[in-house]
């Protein structure tokens, strides 16, 4: 079943660890340094059984101003939030941070604990109540319980165990059978079981002897073990904080900050399309490039802001953005960012991801900010349709298989193919390969058929005497390189549309018919009689050409390549050709002597036809060629079949 996870927020040394374990009798605080010190540093996990029946987990967040990269990847996965402020101090600087970083994060509920009760008189605590109260207002937690609590004596414990079963109790739990996601916080050795990991599972279920795949490196590990609470399970379920044994795969492998997800379901990319919440609280305005720390899932990567229509904006402010960042991160649409300043290092927004993987946008002059609002504008508000039809366009040529359209959407299996029917049954989007279900949008499809008519009109228009365009030629000229499947698809299209006609490795317009001129005709008539008449001697190409030396040479060999089409002559090479009766008739004669005599060497072939080396060594090899003949040695025999 699915658990909830609470997580502590609040200043550092308003008693947050000490609130936990007199709630739980959990000890959070596990490093030596954090006990020496009296500080959290590294996040802290424990587990607290209410009446309902339900479980929830507990993650424990540093409130040192110097690990709130902790305390953000501990939020990162919280459904609620203990919200915890000292009340002999009241607000104070890092609660103010850790609370911009919840409502950025999106975090919806919880409850506000005023600790060390007892240290404060009822006086005072009635004008902290006040305090915070205020300080909340028109937020999340504007009507969420103050409960105030000593963890020294427990006062108040209870009160809080009641108020987290009415809350839980009211949630209603929804299995999760998408793929599995979890936020890696810790990756570590142990000695007979090897690498382990944990973190907080933030959607699907996995099971003991499945694959899991770190993104973004996207390697790959089996799942040998795994505990929840330290207790033995076999299936990890959304909202489980857990640890999970692996084999086949090293501790140094894996990175805090990794997304162990189902094998296939993410797509790693260096931008993000997002929106943007740029904090109140700022002292000057965010311009365009500025640099960042970006924190998603419970990795921090360096990168800037791209402003998609503006140069900068003032606090307190929405914006457009496009996060490009130094290194690959994997999300899913949806999920939640804070962005940090370069230095000194504070929050100062964050917000939701609209595109995981998105193409570089444009935003130097007025059209391309225009086409900006439009697409997030469609982000925004529009249909799963659209989104899947704007992907596939960007996607241009290469095209999107399923799976990966899967991962920009963030839906999988009956819910994309539900959504997928409409607009293919529709033609809009077309499936190019059945495969891989490669998809493409008609809109790219038909952009595609237009350049190949126009690139063929061009080209029948250029070469009037040529036949038709060889496919790959044809394909080399689109620009972008165009996929041969899709390619292929294409011309397949035309072809039943009767706009084109293949002919083996050739393409045509479906009415383009060779044409000659006149004086092309009187060339053609002229080429052939001297191919003829010079029988088995033929002048070579460079002397043909010469005889028509009144004309271009584009157009003599447009000539010449239209008897070659025709099969009135045959080129031997790049300088002979022969009369293709001519070569018939010889043929003739090469299989009756080899019949008779069992083989042909060069000496008798020479002495068959006499003919002169320069003709008799070309031909033979025009034999072997067709294969009529194979060489064995220096003689020839006939090629059985």
């Amino acid at each position: 079943m699915r658990e909830i996870i609470l997580g502590t927020a609040g200043h550092v040394d308003h008693g947050k660890t000490s609130f936990i374990k007199a709630l739980t009798g959990i000890e959070t605080d596990r490093l030596k340094e954090e006990k020496k010190r009296g500080i959290t540093i590294e996040l802290g996990f424990a587990h607290l059984d209410l009446p309902c029946g339900h479980r929830i987990g507990i993650v424990d967040v540093p409130g040192h101003e110097k690990f709130i990269r902790n305390m953000v990847a501990g939020a990162a996965g919280m459904d609620m939030v203990a919200f915890i402020i000292a009340a002999d101090e009241g607000i104070m600087p890092q609660t103010i941070e850790h609370f911009d970083i919840c409502k950025l994060l999106h975090v919806q509920d919880g409850l506000i604990i005023l600790t060390k009760k007892d240290m404060v008189e009822p006086e005072w605590l009635e004008m902290v109540e006040e305090e915070v109260r205020e300080f909340f207002r028109d937020s999340f937690l504007e009507e969420a319980p103050i409960l105030s609590v000593s963890s020294t004596t427990g006062e108040g414990m209870e009160a809080v165990r009641q108020e987290l079963d009415k809350k839980v109790g009211h949630i209603h739990f929804q299995e999760e059978f998408g793929p599995f996601r979890l936020a890696v916080d810790r990756v570590f050795s142990m000695k007979g079981f090897g690498t382990v990991i944990t973190g907080t599972s933030l959607s699907g279920r996995i099971s003991v002897g499945d694959e899991l795949m770190f993104y973004p490196e996207e390697v790959t590990a089996k799942i040998r073990g795994i505990q929840v609470h330290g207790n033995d399970i076999d299936v990890i379920e959304a909202g489980h904080r857990t640890a999970i044994n692996l084999q086949g795969i090293e501790k140094e492998e894996i990175n805090r900050g990794d997304m162990a997800a189902t094998p296939g379901s993410m797509t790693p990319s260096i931008r993000l399309d997002c929106r943007l919440h740029y904090l109140e609280g700022n002292e000057k305005e965010l311009t365009n490039r500025t640099q960042v720390r970006v924190h998603v899932g419970t990795r921090e990567i360096l990168g800037r802001v791209s402003l998609m229509e503006t140069d900068a904006i003032a606090p307190g402010s929405d914006a457009n953005v496009q996060l490009l960042l130094q290194e690959p991160v994997a999300v899913w649409p949806g999920d939640r960012y804070v962005i940090r300043s370069y230095s000194p290092i504070r929050t100062i927004g964050g917000g939701i991801v609209y595109n995981n993987a998105p193409r570089k946008r444009k935003r130097t002059v007025a059209r391309d900010r225009a086409r900006n609002t439009e697409i997030f504008t469609l982000y925004g508000s529009g249909t799963a349709e659209e989104k899947m039809l704007l992907f596939l366009e960007e996607s241009g040529f290469t095209g999107i298989i399923a799976d990966e359209l899967a991962t920009r959407l963030g839906v999988f299996g009956k819910k994309l193919k539900k959504i997928l029917q409409q607009p293919v049954s529709t033609g809009k989007i077309v499936v190019i390969e059945s495969d891989s279900r490669r998809l493409v949008a008609a809109s790219v499809l038909k952009r595609l058929t237009s350049t190949i008519l126009q690139l063929l009109a061009d080209y029948h228009h250029d070469n009037p005497l040529k036949s038709g365009l060889a496919k790959e030629e044809l394909r080399s000229q689109l620009k972008p390189p165009v996929d041969p499947k899709l390619f292929n698809y294409a011309l397949n299209f035309l072809a039943k549309k009767e706009k084109i006609i293949q002919e083996e490795a050739e393409v045509r317009l479906t009415g383009h018919e060779v044409t000659l001129q006149v004086d092309e005709q009187a060339m053609r008539e002229k080429i052939n009689r001297l191919y003829l008449e010079a029988g088995l001697k033929p002048p070579n190409l460079k002397d043909v050409l010469a005889q028509f030396n009144e004309f271009p040479e584009a157009q003599i060999r447009q000539v010449i390549d239209l008897l070659l089409q025709d099969g009135t002559i045959i080129k031997i090479n790049e300088a002979l050709y022969f009369h293709t009766s001519v070569l018939e008739k010889l043929q003739e004669q090469v299989t009756l002597f080899i019949k008779k005599e069992g083989e042909i060497d060069a000496p008798r072939f020479k002495n068959m036809t006499g003919l002169t080396r320069k003709f008799s060594i070309p031909l033979l090899e025009y034999f072997d060629k067709i294969k009529l003949t194979i060489r064995i040695d220096d003689r020839r025999v006939l090629r059985k079949g």
